[in-house]
């Protein structure tokens, strides 16, 4: 079980820290190309998406790392599943239900890597 999560976890973390940091780094207009939702979104809220992201890829990897509050990944997991709602959320009010491939996948893997760290955390 170990194994599996530090797979699941560092797949996760190293997603989440690019599509976070692209969101953080990047401008409206550098991100549109790639994320078409962004054009409806306040550019704070954006930001504030991509920080989440960034911190949710800290706390599944660091708390288990370090063994200080272990229990942190797990709620790390919780949190990045919840993104990936809303993200299938915008998709489908923007009548974009054949984008929510990606969404639907990362979210069974936040749900694994929430699972996975309960069983040995």
């Amino acid at each position: 079980m170990k194994i599996a999560y530090w797979i699941t976890a560092g797949l996760l973390a190293a997603f989440y820290l690019y599509a976070g940091g692209m969101k953080l780094a990047r401008s409206r207009e550098q991100l549109l190309p790639m994320m078409g939702w962004v054009d409806r979104v306040p550019m704070p809220l954006v930001r504030t998406i991509g920080t989440l992201e960034v911190l949710g890829a800290a706390g599944l990897i660091l708390p288990p790392l370090t063994g200080i509050a272990p229990g942190l990944a797990v709620a790390a997991a919780i949190g990045l599943a919840l993104i990936q709602v809303g993200g299938i959320a915008v998709h489908m009010s923007r009548g974009e239900a054949r984008l929510i491939g990606l969404n639907i996948g990362v979210l069974a893997a936040a749900v694994a890597a929430a699972w996975l760290g309960t069983t040995w955390l």
